[in-house]
């Protein structure tokens, strides 16, 4: 199972919208055939195995990260493809939470007089495929939010400038976070201070063709068409308040000929109803979102216990206190009143620090 897991991280930055998988087929104590879900529409893990095994897969116990399933989508049922290879024994880490499988895969199997079980390492498959659970099992995405920060906790000079704060290492690494998340989303207000392009750009991270979505919360359309988010390759999303719709309408035409999605959401005290947001992007498939936004956006995502890892890298540099803070924090009265965070992982990253931190519960 481990080797399962570990062939799964083959498709980490290409299965989206689907789990990573992996599967290996073994049998008289010898691996006759592994294989990992590379893409949607592609073969599953099953299948890649049961091609590599041939023949031998007859009699074979397969261990997978992940429960068969059994019902078709892209591609055809891994359930009914393990039955027909005359597979005989299954044994799987992580139930799947996906309604359209929930046990019907385990259960065809069983039917078909082949042992079925589940659950070994199932935390080490969950984590794996964290985004696409919580969107089967909570609506929503996975919510990673990345700041690059000073050591006294400032992301940016007063007049705004922030290019750059971190190194080129921590720099290489926020590729690698973007490389792995179903899409990217910032704020106008960064995309008008900086024109971030939130692209993935580093060679080293298979795509599959299928480049992370980028998203811009731009409640009355400012975002210019000239914008860099707009040019890369991949899918953009602009969403808007409700009353923006028709005021610049003329700003949404030209955002939709640059190729974005313009939709609409409800408008909440200050900006846009994240949790319709998240809801939205659920349906569009989202499994893991990275937020890389300025200090409102985050600490709007933070506020309203949205945030599922907060990822921090932090430079050994001191800005000052007329620097911008990292989250535009309402003022506290008491210190019981401040949120308190886990770290659970904590990295040098060339000249500076990794800090990945897990919110209470909201």
């Amino acid at each position: 199972m481990r080797r399962a897991l570990k062939l799964a991280l083959g498709g980490r930055c290409s299965t989206r919208p689907n789990p990573r998988v992996g599967c290996v087929l073994v049998k008289d104590g010898a691996v006759v055939g592994e294989g990992f879900h590379y893409r949607a529409g592609e073969d599953h893990a099953e299948a890649a195995a049961l091609k590599n095994a041939g023949p031998a897969a007859r009699g074979a116990t397969a261990y997978i990260t992940l429960e068969p399933c059994a019902h078709h989508g892209r591609t055809p049922p891994c359930a009914q493809g393990l039955i027909a290879a005359g597979v005989a024994r299954v044994i799987y880490a992580a139930g799947d939470p996906n309604p359209r499988v929930a046990g019907g895969g385990a259960q065809a199997l069983r039917t078909a007089g082949i042992p079925c079980e589940g659950g070994l390492l199932a935390e080490e498959a969950r984590a794996q495929n964290r985004g696409f659970l919580m969107r089967c099992e909570r609506g929503r995405p996975f919510v990673t939010v990345k700041l690059g920060m000073s050591l006294d906790g400032r992301v940016a000079l007063a007049d705004g400038s922030s290019q750059w704060i971190t190194g080129p290492a921590a720099r290489a690494d926020v590729q690698r976070l973007r490389a792995m998340s179903c899409a990217v989303l910032t704020g106008s207000g960064t995309v008008l201070a900086d024109d971030p392009g939130l692209d993935v750009r580093d060679p080293r991270y298979d795509l599959g063709g299928r480049p992370p979505a980028r998203i811009v919360l731009d409640s009355d359309l400012r975002t210019p068409p000239t914008a860099r988010i707009l040019a890369a390759p991949g899918q953009v999303w602009v969403f808007c308040a409700e009353s923006a719709q028709g005021a610049p309408s003329d700003r949404a035409r030209q955002l939709r000929e640059r190729g974005a999605k313009v939709e609409s959401l409800p408008r909440a005290a200050a900006g846009l109803e994240l949790p319709a947001l998240l809801a939205r992007l659920a349906a569009l498939e989202i499994n893991d979102l990275m937020v890389e936004a300025g200090p409102t956006l985050a600490a709007a995502f933070l506020r309203a216990g949205l945030v599922d890892e907060l990822v921090l890298y932090v430079a050994p540099v001191l800005l000052g206190p007329d620097a911008r803070a990292a989250f535009a924090w309402p003022r506290l009265h008491t210190l019981a009143e401040a949120p308190r965070l886990t770290v659970v992982e904590a990295a040098r990253v060339g000249d500076d620090q990794r800090l990945v931190l897990r919110p209470g519960s909201p």
